[in-house]
Protein backbone atom coordinates (compact mmCIF):
# COMPACT_ATOMS: atom_id res chain seq x y z
CA UNK A 1 0.00 0.00 0.00
CA UNK A 2 2.84 2.32 0.39
CA UNK A 3 3.29 4.99 -1.87
CA UNK A 4 6.31 7.04 -3.25
CA UNK A 5 6.18 10.16 -1.22
CA UNK A 6 5.57 12.88 -3.68
CA UNK A 7 3.72 15.97 -4.56
CA UNK A 8 0.08 15.47 -5.67
CA UNK A 9 -1.01 18.00 -7.97
CA UNK A 10 -4.19 18.48 -10.58
CA UNK A 11 -5.05 14.62 -9.93
CA UNK A 12 -1.71 13.35 -10.28
CA UNK A 13 1.70 12.41 -7.96
CA UNK A 14 4.76 14.15 -9.88
CA UNK A 15 8.06 15.17 -8.46
CA UNK A 16 9.20 18.42 -7.23
CA UNK A 17 11.00 21.48 -9.44
CA UNK A 18 13.69 20.92 -7.52
CA UNK A 19 14.14 16.92 -7.80
CA UNK A 20 15.46 16.76 -4.42
CA UNK A 21 14.57 14.09 -1.99
CA UNK A 22 15.28 13.99 1.70
CA UNK A 23 15.37 10.19 3.78
CA UNK A 24 12.32 9.48 6.22
CA UNK A 25 13.39 7.05 8.95
CA UNK A 26 12.17 5.18 11.46
CA UNK A 27 12.52 7.07 14.56
CA UNK A 28 12.83 3.70 16.48
CA UNK A 29 16.21 2.88 14.74
CA UNK A 30 17.40 5.76 13.28
CA UNK A 31 19.08 3.66 10.84
CA UNK A 32 16.05 2.30 9.16
CA UNK A 33 15.14 4.12 5.98
CA UNK A 34 11.18 3.68 5.36
CA UNK A 35 12.11 5.76 1.91
CA UNK A 36 12.72 9.16 0.93
CA UNK A 37 10.21 12.02 0.08
CA UNK A 38 10.61 15.08 -2.78
CA UNK A 39 11.44 18.70 -1.39
CA UNK A 40 9.08 21.08 -3.01
CA UNK A 41 10.03 25.00 -4.07
CA UNK A 42 7.86 27.40 -3.95
CA UNK A 43 6.72 26.69 -7.65
CA UNK A 44 5.57 23.61 -6.49
CA UNK A 45 3.17 26.03 -4.32
CA UNK A 46 1.86 27.67 -7.32
CA UNK A 47 1.39 24.70 -9.26
CA UNK A 48 -0.56 23.35 -6.57
CA UNK A 49 -2.72 26.54 -6.05
CA UNK A 50 -3.09 26.67 -9.85
CA UNK A 51 -4.84 23.56 -10.18
CA UNK A 52 -7.38 24.22 -6.98
CA UNK A 53 -8.36 27.21 -8.49
CA UNK A 54 -8.94 25.95 -11.58
CA UNK A 55 -11.21 23.22 -10.26
CA UNK A 56 -12.68 24.92 -7.27
CA UNK A 57 -15.86 26.78 -9.31
CA UNK A 58 -16.67 22.91 -10.73
CA UNK A 59 -16.59 21.64 -7.18
CA UNK A 60 -18.28 24.37 -5.48
CA UNK A 61 -21.27 23.86 -7.42
CA UNK A 62 -21.27 20.33 -6.60
CA UNK A 63 -24.22 19.95 -4.24
CA UNK A 64 -23.14 19.90 -0.51
CA UNK A 65 -24.72 16.38 0.18
CA UNK A 66 -22.53 14.69 -2.67
CA UNK A 67 -19.59 16.30 -1.82
CA UNK A 68 -20.38 14.48 2.01
CA UNK A 69 -20.70 11.58 0.00
CA UNK A 70 -17.36 11.73 -1.60
CA UNK A 71 -16.19 12.46 1.63
CA UNK A 72 -17.96 9.72 3.61
CA UNK A 73 -16.79 7.29 1.16
CA UNK A 74 -12.67 8.09 2.24
CA UNK A 75 -13.48 7.83 5.80
CA UNK A 76 -15.15 4.21 4.79
CA UNK A 77 -11.44 3.86 3.03
CA UNK A 78 -9.41 4.98 5.54
CA UNK A 79 -11.40 2.39 8.50
CA UNK A 80 -10.88 -0.72 5.96
CA UNK A 81 -6.97 0.58 6.09
CA UNK A 82 -7.01 0.91 9.59
CA UNK A 83 -4.43 -1.52 10.59
CA UNK A 84 -2.20 -0.64 7.77
CA UNK A 85 -2.37 3.28 8.39
CA UNK A 86 -1.60 2.32 11.95
CA UNK A 87 1.19 0.28 11.11
CA UNK A 88 2.94 2.75 8.64
CA UNK A 89 2.35 5.75 11.80
CA UNK A 90 4.25 3.73 14.03
CA UNK A 91 7.23 3.30 11.99
CA UNK A 92 7.41 6.73 10.57
CA UNK A 93 6.07 8.89 13.35
CA UNK A 94 6.88 6.45 16.56
CA UNK A 95 3.65 6.05 18.35
CA UNK A 96 2.75 2.22 19.46
CA UNK A 97 0.46 0.70 17.10
CA UNK A 98 -2.28 0.63 20.14
CA UNK A 99 -1.94 4.89 20.14
CA UNK A 100 -1.90 4.33 15.98
CA UNK A 101 -5.18 2.70 16.04
CA UNK A 102 -6.65 5.03 18.18
CA UNK A 103 -5.54 8.23 15.63
CA UNK A 104 -7.04 6.44 12.98
CA UNK A 105 -10.42 5.66 14.11
CA UNK A 106 -10.01 9.29 15.47
CA UNK A 107 -9.77 10.47 11.89
CA UNK A 108 -12.42 7.79 10.88
CA UNK A 109 -14.50 9.39 13.19
CA UNK A 110 -13.69 13.40 12.42
CA UNK A 111 -14.34 12.47 8.44
CA UNK A 112 -17.66 11.32 8.90
CA UNK A 113 -18.83 13.83 10.94
CA UNK A 114 -17.96 16.36 8.78
CA UNK A 115 -19.31 14.34 5.83
CA UNK A 116 -22.44 14.43 7.32
CA UNK A 117 -22.92 18.13 7.31
CA UNK A 118 -22.85 18.27 3.94
CA UNK A 119 -26.89 17.95 4.36
CA UNK A 120 -26.63 20.18 7.20
CA UNK A 121 -24.87 23.47 6.03
CA UNK A 122 -27.88 26.01 6.74
CA UNK A 123 -28.31 29.42 6.83
CA UNK A 124 -31.42 31.36 8.94
CA UNK A 125 -34.39 33.42 7.80
CA UNK A 126 -34.60 36.78 10.08
CA UNK A 127 -37.47 38.65 10.20
CA UNK A 128 -37.66 42.63 8.60
CA UNK A 129 -38.80 45.41 9.96
CA UNK A 130 -39.70 46.46 6.57
CA UNK A 131 -42.94 45.16 4.63
CA UNK A 132 -41.83 42.67 1.52
CA UNK A 133 -38.63 42.31 2.58
CA UNK A 134 -37.83 38.35 3.08
CA UNK A 135 -33.95 38.07 4.64
CA UNK A 136 -31.94 35.06 4.64
CA UNK A 137 -28.50 34.01 5.04
CA UNK A 138 -26.33 31.24 3.32
CA UNK A 139 -22.76 29.66 3.80
CA UNK A 140 -20.75 29.82 0.93
CA UNK A 141 -17.44 28.47 0.51
CA UNK A 142 -14.11 30.69 0.77
CA UNK A 143 -12.48 29.09 -2.18
CA UNK A 144 -9.01 27.76 -2.46
CA UNK A 145 -7.91 26.70 1.18
CA UNK A 146 -4.14 25.67 2.77
CA UNK A 147 -4.12 23.08 5.52
CA UNK A 148 -0.36 23.37 7.10
CA UNK A 149 -0.36 20.11 9.74
CA UNK A 150 2.36 18.47 12.24
CA UNK A 151 4.09 15.43 12.34
CA UNK A 152 2.78 14.95 15.82
CA UNK A 153 -0.81 13.07 14.73
CA UNK A 154 0.05 12.73 10.96
CA UNK A 155 -3.22 11.43 9.91
CA UNK A 156 -6.23 12.51 12.20
CA UNK A 157 -4.92 16.30 12.24
CA UNK A 158 -4.51 16.48 7.94
CA UNK A 159 -8.37 14.46 8.07
CA UNK A 160 -9.59 16.89 10.62
CA UNK A 161 -8.83 19.68 8.86
CA UNK A 162 -9.34 18.53 4.82
CA UNK A 163 -12.69 17.00 5.46
CA UNK A 164 -14.58 20.03 6.65
CA UNK A 165 -12.68 22.33 4.02
CA UNK A 166 -14.24 19.70 0.96
CA UNK A 167 -17.57 19.57 2.26
CA UNK A 168 -18.24 22.81 2.86
CA UNK A 169 -17.21 23.26 -1.22
CA UNK A 170 -13.30 24.33 -0.87
CA UNK A 171 -10.04 23.46 -2.46
CA UNK A 172 -7.24 22.52 -0.73
CA UNK A 173 -3.84 22.60 -0.83
CA UNK A 174 -2.14 20.39 1.87
CA UNK A 175 1.48 21.15 3.27
CA UNK A 176 1.96 18.09 6.01
CA UNK A 177 5.20 18.28 8.07
CA UNK A 178 8.18 16.84 6.66
CA UNK A 179 8.84 14.10 8.81
CA UNK A 180 5.65 12.06 8.12
CA UNK A 181 5.59 12.20 4.23
CA UNK A 182 3.81 8.67 3.78
CA UNK A 183 1.27 9.01 6.01
CA UNK A 184 0.14 12.11 4.49
CA UNK A 185 0.31 10.28 1.43
CA UNK A 186 -1.95 7.67 2.51
CA UNK A 187 -4.33 10.67 3.95
CA UNK A 188 -4.44 12.00 0.39
CA UNK A 189 -5.23 8.30 -1.43
CA UNK A 190 -8.03 7.93 1.06
CA UNK A 191 -9.95 11.20 -0.76
CA UNK A 192 -9.12 10.26 -3.72
CA UNK A 193 -9.68 6.64 -3.73
CA UNK A 194 -13.44 8.46 -2.78
CA UNK A 195 -14.18 10.09 -5.40
CA UNK A 196 -12.68 13.91 -4.68
CA UNK A 197 -12.24 15.04 -8.17
CA UNK A 198 -9.06 16.22 -9.74
CA UNK A 199 -7.64 19.35 -8.80
CA UNK A 200 -9.84 19.83 -5.60
CA UNK A 201 -6.99 18.33 -3.39
CA UNK A 202 -3.44 19.10 -3.54
CA UNK A 203 -0.62 18.03 -1.51
CA UNK A 204 3.01 19.55 -2.06
CA UNK A 205 5.56 18.16 0.61
CA UNK A 206 8.73 19.90 1.87
CA UNK A 207 10.28 22.72 4.04
CA UNK A 208 7.56 24.62 5.98
CA UNK A 209 9.32 28.43 6.33
CA UNK A 210 9.67 28.36 2.42
CA UNK A 211 6.37 26.40 1.34
CA UNK A 212 4.42 28.22 4.23
CA UNK A 213 5.61 31.78 2.64
CA UNK A 214 4.36 30.87 -0.49
CA UNK A 215 0.92 30.01 0.91
CA UNK A 216 0.62 33.03 2.98
CA UNK A 217 1.62 35.31 -0.24
CA UNK A 218 -0.74 34.40 -2.60
CA UNK A 219 -3.55 35.70 -2.96
CA UNK A 220 -5.74 33.27 -4.23
CA UNK A 221 -5.58 31.47 -1.28
CA UNK A 222 -8.10 32.69 1.13
CA UNK A 223 -7.76 30.93 4.35
CA UNK A 224 -5.26 29.33 6.14
CA UNK A 225 -5.87 26.55 8.95
CA UNK A 226 -2.55 25.93 11.35
CA UNK A 227 -1.67 23.54 13.32
CA UNK A 228 2.29 23.43 15.29
CA UNK A 229 4.07 25.90 17.33
CA UNK A 230 3.09 29.05 19.15
CA UNK A 231 6.44 30.74 17.26
CA UNK A 232 5.49 29.95 13.90
CA UNK A 233 1.86 30.32 13.84
CA UNK A 234 2.43 33.90 15.23
CA UNK A 235 4.74 34.78 12.65
CA UNK A 236 2.10 32.94 10.19
CA UNK A 237 -0.35 35.04 11.50
CA UNK A 238 1.48 38.77 11.02
CA UNK A 239 1.83 37.77 7.46
CA UNK A 240 -1.09 36.74 6.69
CA UNK A 241 -2.48 39.75 8.34
CA UNK A 242 -0.85 42.07 6.05
CA UNK A 243 -3.23 40.79 3.02
CA UNK A 244 -6.40 40.49 5.21
CA UNK A 245 -6.26 36.17 4.90
CA UNK A 246 -8.62 34.33 7.29
CA UNK A 247 -6.40 32.39 9.98
CA UNK A 248 -6.94 29.81 11.89
CA UNK A 249 -4.14 28.43 14.11
CA UNK A 250 -4.25 25.66 16.74
CA UNK A 251 -0.67 25.95 18.36
CA UNK A 252 1.01 24.73 21.88
CA UNK A 253 0.15 23.97 25.53
CA UNK A 254 1.65 23.68 29.00
CA UNK A 255 -1.60 22.11 30.66
CA UNK A 256 -2.13 21.44 34.14
CA UNK A 257 -4.04 18.69 36.18
CA UNK A 258 -4.49 19.98 39.50
CA UNK A 259 -5.34 17.29 42.47
CA UNK A 260 -7.31 18.48 45.22
CA UNK A 261 -6.98 17.10 49.02
CA UNK A 262 -10.98 15.10 48.16
CA UNK A 263 -9.60 13.30 44.97
CA UNK A 264 -9.60 9.86 43.63
CA UNK A 265 -5.53 9.78 44.08
CA UNK A 266 -5.19 6.25 41.68
CA UNK A 267 -7.42 7.88 39.50
CA UNK A 268 -5.53 11.22 39.62
CA UNK A 269 -2.27 9.28 39.25
CA UNK A 270 -3.04 6.92 36.48
CA UNK A 271 -4.33 10.43 34.34
CA UNK A 272 -1.45 11.94 34.54
CA UNK A 273 0.60 9.23 33.69
CA UNK A 274 -1.27 9.02 31.39
CA UNK A 275 -1.58 12.17 29.77
CA UNK A 276 2.16 12.62 30.40
CA UNK A 277 3.93 9.60 29.08
CA UNK A 278 1.02 8.48 26.33
CA UNK A 279 2.07 9.39 22.74
CA UNK A 280 5.63 9.91 24.07
CA UNK A 281 4.42 13.18 25.53
CA UNK A 282 4.03 14.77 21.76
CA UNK A 283 0.76 16.09 21.59
CA UNK A 284 -0.69 19.42 22.27
CA UNK A 285 -3.20 18.13 25.45
CA UNK A 286 -0.91 16.36 27.22
CA UNK A 287 -0.45 16.61 30.60
CA UNK A 288 2.60 18.69 31.57
CA UNK A 289 2.06 19.76 35.12
CA UNK A 290 0.61 18.45 38.10
CA UNK A 291 -0.83 20.51 40.57
CA UNK A 292 -1.02 18.99 43.67
CA UNK A 293 -2.69 19.95 46.88
CA UNK A 294 0.10 19.37 50.48
CA UNK A 295 -1.72 17.24 52.25
CA UNK A 296 -2.03 14.78 49.02
CA UNK A 297 1.91 15.38 47.66
CA UNK A 298 3.76 13.00 48.76
CA UNK A 299 1.31 9.75 48.40
CA UNK A 300 0.32 11.48 44.67
CA UNK A 301 4.53 11.81 43.78
CA UNK A 302 4.85 7.93 45.01
CA UNK A 303 2.16 6.77 43.53
CA UNK A 304 3.04 8.53 39.84
CA UNK A 305 6.70 7.49 40.58
CA UNK A 306 4.86 3.98 40.65
CA UNK A 307 2.93 4.29 37.62
CA UNK A 308 5.93 5.86 35.60
CA UNK A 309 8.09 2.54 35.92
CA UNK A 310 5.38 0.37 34.17
CA UNK A 311 5.95 2.54 30.82
CA UNK A 312 7.91 0.11 29.22
CA UNK A 313 10.05 2.08 26.32
CA UNK A 314 10.83 0.67 23.02
CA UNK A 315 9.90 -0.06 19.18
CA UNK A 316 6.10 0.60 19.23
CA UNK A 317 5.19 -2.46 17.24
CA UNK A 318 6.44 -4.84 19.86
CA UNK A 319 4.26 -6.10 22.48
CA UNK A 320 4.05 -4.90 26.17
CA UNK A 321 5.95 -1.53 25.03
CA UNK A 322 3.80 1.65 26.01
CA UNK A 323 6.31 4.27 25.36
CA UNK A 324 7.39 5.16 21.44
CA UNK A 325 9.97 7.50 20.79
CA UNK A 326 10.95 11.31 20.05
CA UNK A 327 10.29 11.91 16.37
CA UNK A 328 13.47 12.43 15.69
CA UNK A 329 17.06 13.90 16.77
CA UNK A 330 16.29 16.96 16.60
CA UNK A 331 13.43 17.00 18.94
CA UNK A 332 15.10 14.28 21.17
CA UNK A 333 18.06 17.05 21.84
CA UNK A 334 15.36 19.53 22.64
CA UNK A 335 13.71 17.25 25.35
CA UNK A 336 16.95 16.48 26.33
CA UNK A 337 17.68 20.12 27.24
CA UNK A 338 14.38 20.80 28.50
CA UNK A 339 15.37 18.18 31.14
CA UNK A 340 18.65 19.50 31.65
CA UNK A 341 17.60 22.92 32.22
CA UNK A 342 14.89 21.56 35.37
CA UNK A 343 17.73 19.85 36.61
CA UNK A 344 19.86 23.64 36.45
CA UNK A 345 16.81 25.72 37.69
CA UNK A 346 16.61 22.78 41.34
CA UNK A 347 13.62 20.81 40.09
CA UNK A 348 13.72 17.48 42.22
CA UNK A 349 14.30 14.29 40.17
CA UNK A 350 12.11 11.91 40.95
CA UNK A 351 12.85 9.92 37.67
CA UNK A 352 15.02 10.99 35.32
CA UNK A 353 14.30 8.95 31.36
CA UNK A 354 16.79 11.32 29.31
CA UNK A 355 19.95 8.95 29.03
CA UNK A 356 18.33 5.43 28.68
CA UNK A 357 20.64 2.76 29.14
CA UNK A 358 18.54 -0.36 27.61
CA UNK A 359 20.36 -1.73 24.61
CA UNK A 360 17.61 -2.01 22.92
CA UNK A 361 16.65 1.72 23.06
CA UNK A 362 20.20 2.79 21.81
CA UNK A 363 19.49 2.48 18.30
CA UNK A 364 16.45 5.14 18.26
CA UNK A 365 15.65 8.56 19.85
CA UNK A 366 14.39 7.44 23.06
CA UNK A 367 13.82 9.28 26.31
CA UNK A 368 11.86 7.76 29.12
CA UNK A 369 9.54 8.71 31.87
CA UNK A 370 10.61 11.73 33.98
CA UNK A 371 9.07 13.60 36.87
CA UNK A 372 10.34 16.60 38.44
CA UNK A 373 9.04 17.57 42.08
CA UNK A 374 8.92 20.42 44.07
CA UNK A 375 9.06 22.90 40.97
CA UNK A 376 8.41 26.57 41.37
CA UNK A 377 5.32 27.71 39.31
CA UNK A 378 8.04 30.01 37.40
CA UNK A 379 10.58 27.62 36.46
CA UNK A 380 11.03 26.53 32.71
CA UNK A 381 10.02 22.98 33.27
CA UNK A 382 6.50 24.51 34.37
CA UNK A 383 6.54 27.36 31.85
CA UNK A 384 7.81 26.10 28.55
CA UNK A 385 6.17 23.38 26.23
CA UNK A 386 8.70 20.30 26.69
CA UNK A 387 6.95 17.75 23.67
CA UNK A 388 8.50 14.89 25.57
CA UNK A 389 7.18 12.67 28.60
CA UNK A 390 8.21 15.13 31.16
CA UNK A 391 5.87 16.10 33.56
CA UNK A 392 6.54 18.57 36.81
CA UNK A 393 4.61 18.25 40.20
CA UNK A 394 3.94 21.32 41.24
CA UNK A 395 2.68 21.94 45.29
CA UNK A 396 -0.49 24.36 46.23
CA UNK A 397 -1.47 24.86 49.33
CA UNK A 398 -5.37 25.33 48.83
CA UNK A 399 -7.74 25.67 45.37
CA UNK A 400 -6.64 29.51 44.95
CA UNK A 401 -2.87 28.74 44.90
CA UNK A 402 -3.58 25.98 42.44
CA UNK A 403 -5.72 27.55 39.96
CA UNK A 404 -3.70 30.65 39.98
CA UNK A 405 -0.28 28.32 39.15
CA UNK A 406 -2.49 26.89 36.50
CA UNK A 407 -3.15 29.78 34.82
CA UNK A 408 0.20 31.42 35.41
CA UNK A 409 1.80 30.35 31.51
CA UNK A 410 1.32 31.87 28.16
CA UNK A 411 -0.55 28.79 27.39
CA UNK A 412 -4.12 28.02 27.48
CA UNK A 413 -5.62 24.71 25.84
CA UNK A 414 -6.57 22.42 28.12
CA UNK A 415 -6.41 21.44 31.72
CA UNK A 416 -8.81 19.19 34.34
CA UNK A 417 -9.15 19.04 37.93
CA UNK A 418 -9.81 15.91 40.55
CA UNK A 419 -12.15 16.53 42.96
CA UNK A 420 -15.35 14.77 44.54
CA UNK A 421 -16.49 18.49 45.61
CA UNK A 422 -19.31 19.96 42.62
CA UNK A 423 -18.79 23.57 44.00
CA UNK A 424 -15.44 23.31 43.34
CA UNK A 425 -15.40 21.36 39.75
CA UNK A 426 -17.90 24.69 38.61
CA UNK A 427 -15.98 27.31 40.01
CA UNK A 428 -12.79 25.38 38.45
CA UNK A 429 -14.80 25.29 35.24
CA UNK A 430 -15.45 29.03 35.24
CA UNK A 431 -12.24 30.02 36.66
CA UNK A 432 -9.50 27.65 34.24
CA UNK A 433 -7.91 29.65 31.48
CA UNK A 434 -8.32 26.88 29.00
CA UNK A 435 -10.23 25.96 25.81
CA UNK A 436 -10.82 22.72 27.11
CA UNK A 437 -11.60 21.81 30.72
CA UNK A 438 -12.10 18.48 32.22
CA UNK A 439 -13.01 17.40 35.70
CA UNK A 440 -11.95 14.07 36.85
CA UNK A 441 -10.88 13.14 33.21
CA UNK A 442 -7.33 13.15 31.52
CA UNK A 443 -6.48 16.53 29.42
CA UNK A 444 -5.86 14.34 26.02
CA UNK A 445 -8.74 13.28 23.74
CA UNK A 446 -11.28 14.43 22.31
CA UNK A 447 -14.76 13.53 20.37
CA UNK A 448 -15.60 14.41 16.58
CA UNK A 449 -18.51 16.17 17.04
CA UNK A 450 -17.13 18.19 19.79
CA UNK A 451 -15.29 21.98 19.00
CA UNK A 452 -11.43 21.42 19.74
CA UNK A 453 -9.13 24.43 20.52
CA UNK A 454 -7.57 26.75 23.06
CA UNK A 455 -6.92 30.69 24.28
CA UNK A 456 -3.69 32.62 24.88
CA UNK A 457 -0.64 31.25 23.23
CA UNK A 458 -2.73 27.87 22.06
CA UNK A 459 -5.37 29.04 19.75
CA UNK A 460 -6.70 32.04 17.42
CA UNK A 461 -9.58 32.08 15.26
CA UNK A 462 -12.72 29.38 14.56
CA UNK A 463 -12.57 26.08 16.15
CA UNK A 464 -11.50 22.83 14.86
CA UNK A 465 -13.88 19.56 14.68
CA UNK A 466 -17.54 19.80 15.10
CA UNK A 467 -19.76 21.71 13.26
CA UNK A 468 -17.62 24.33 14.66
CA UNK A 469 -15.08 23.63 11.79
CA UNK A 470 -17.83 25.41 9.51
CA UNK A 471 -17.29 28.21 10.68
CA UNK A 472 -13.89 28.86 9.63
CA UNK A 473 -14.18 26.65 5.87
CA UNK A 474 -17.22 29.07 5.58
CA UNK A 475 -18.65 32.38 4.99
CA UNK A 476 -21.71 33.95 5.25
CA UNK A 477 -23.64 36.00 3.23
Amino acid sequence: MTLPALNYIGGSWVESTSHERVRDVNPAYSNQSLGDATVSTPADVVHAIDAATAAYQEWRRTPAPQRGDIVRKAADLMERRRVELARLMTQEEGKTLPESLAEVDRAVANVRFAAAQGSRLTGETIPSTQRGTFIYTVRDPLGVVAAVTPWNFPIAIPAWKIAPALVAGNAVVFKPATLTPLCAAQVVQCFIDGGVPDGVLNMVLGPGDALSRAIIDDERVKAISFTGSSAVGRRLYAQAAQRLCKVQLEMGGKNAVIVMDDADLEKAAESVAGGAFGATGQRCTATSRAIVVRSRLVDFTELLAAKADTWRAGDGLADGVRLGPIVDDLQLRKVRDRIAAGKKEGARVVRDGSAPTKPDLKAGYFVEPTIFADVDPNMSVAQEEIFGPVVSIIPANDYESAIAAANAVGYGLSSSIYTRDLRTAFRYAEESEAGMVHVNIPTVGGEAQVPFGGVKDSGLGDRECGTAAFDFFTEMR
